[in-house]
């Protein structure tokens, strides 16, 4: 089965929490037939849409498709965490680009935090931005790791951490489990599923044109085919990411789906206090990171569980509830109204591939879980891309992202290999 629809129904919203707490539009119509554009652009999330706006914004037309509905990935059932960062710290990034194109890497991530804040602001008011992510540690190595790092991002990077230890970690979150933290300030949380609807109606709104349940299917030097017709283009983006289709080796080798999975919990009303004494998400250090916040309404959104097949699991809860209930043994039985799941993008080193991958295609994809932030840049450096200034694609460009090994055929089973192990480390805790 085409993987576009091995969990979900075409043109169907996951039954989950955000989707039932947002004021979804109705259908826009598919591409009929043969069309042009300036720019046409697989993938209506975050990284596409934000492409499409500021294209807009420069006076150049963008035709946006999606095999589903705009937000319908991964942008619209994500954590709704607006991390700091890579998905590797900045001793690693350094190591790859030297020292001085590790800072201007890093300055790209702080202003794509910002430029979140300025999008949400301006078009999507009810996502709701709130400022906090608490990065937890299980054990004293791993709060000395977080110390040596938020002692190098101060001293290096200018950039400011608290960090948490002791009696003081209960006053943010209440598990026995974290023994301390940094608490990340400049991060921060966010409703994902209404803030990519706001990024579409400003899309639109600026003269980029949406096709939703139009799959692409094949890819040319300056078209994109589609079942209901072709889109012949100056310039071709990729937006995709874990739900992009097999357009090019280039890509599919590079760029592997994995799904994640969320539950929300009932409103907790007053309990919400006995898990999360302030309004901050959280991350944890796990391989398999668990990652969880409060919604509006007091419910507790947890994700953590991953798997590395390509459909989702018969039975989603059960592993969820397992895991919830391990780290806050104070919510044991308590009534869960939703779960989903949903399917991003890794790469093996888990940094994001943003590139240029022929004369008219370019490529943003392989956010390996640090997306609501990093997306939304993306799509502006594109764009600047697409309108002559290549500079920052070009800095992006300097992250490494090689082919899984054994390319797209080999990466999953040999992936799903390696996970078990990291899975098996976290369980006994080493």
């Amino acid at each position: 089965m085409n993987p576009l629809y091995r969990n979900d129904r075409p043109g169907a919203f996951p039954a989950s929490y955000y989707a039932a707490t947002a004021n979804i539009p109705p259908e826009r119509p598919p591409l009929d037939g043969d069309t042009k554009a300036d720019v046409a652009i697989v993938g209506a999330g975050y990284t596409g849409l934000s492409t499409a706006l500021h294209l807009a914004e420069k006076g150049i037309k963008a035709v946006v498709i999606d095999a589903h509905r705009a937000g319908f990935g991964a942008s619209g059932r994500n954590g709704g965490q607006v991390g700091t960062g890579f998905n590797r710290d900045q001793f690693w990034i350094e190591k790859r680009v030297g020292k001085e194109d590790a800072r201007k890497l890093w300055d790209l991530t702080v202003e794509a935090k910002a430029l979140t804040r300025e999008l949400v602001a301006r078009h999507a008011p009810d996502a709701g931005y709130k400022p906090g992510v608490f990065h937890g540690a299980w054990d004293r190595s791993s709060v000395e790791e977080w110390r040596r790092l938020a002692t190098h991002l101060a001293k290096t990077y200018d950039y400011p951490s608290e960090m948490v230890e002791g009696e003081a970690v209960d006053e943010i979150v209440k598990s026995d489990f974290y023994t301390g933290g940094v608490m990340d300030w400049d991060a921060g949380h966010l409703h994902p599923l209404r803030y990519v609807l706001g990024l579409a109606r400003a899309a639109e709104a600026a003269g980029a044109t949406i096709h939703e349940r139009t799959e692409a299917t094949g890819l040319e030097s300056n078209s994109l085919v589609t079942k209901s017709g072709t889109i012949t283009a100056d310039h071709i983006v990729l937006a995709g990411n874990g739900y992009m289709p097999d357009l090019t080796g280039e890509v599919s080798s590079r760029v592997m789906p994995i799904n994640s999975f969320i539950a929300a919990t009932e409103p907790l009303g007053d309990r919400a206090a006995e898990i999360l004494p302030k309004d901050v998400a959280v991350a944890d250090d796990r391989f398999v990171v668990n990652y969880f916040r409060l919604s509006e309404d007091k419910r507790l959104l947890f994700g953590g569980r991953e798997n590395y097949s390509l459909g989702f699991p018969t039975d989603i809860l059960s592993a969820l509830r397992a895991r919830m209930e391990r780290l806050f043994p104070q919510l044991k039985g308590v009534r869960v109204d939703y779960h989903w799941g949903g399917t991003l993008g890794i790469t093996t080193h888990r940094v994001p591939m943003i590139r240029r991958i022929g004369p008219a295609t370019l490529v943003a994809a392989g956010f390996s879980g640090q997306g609501v932030a990093l997306t939304g840049l993306a799509g502006k450096i594109l764009a600047e891309a697409i309108s002559g200034d290549a500079a920052r694609l070009d800095l992006m460009s300097r992250l490494p992202v090689p082919a899984f090994p054994g390319g797209k055929h080999a990466r999953a089973p040999l992936l799903t290999l390696a996970m078990t192990w990291y899975s098996l480390r976290d369980r006994l805790g080493f």
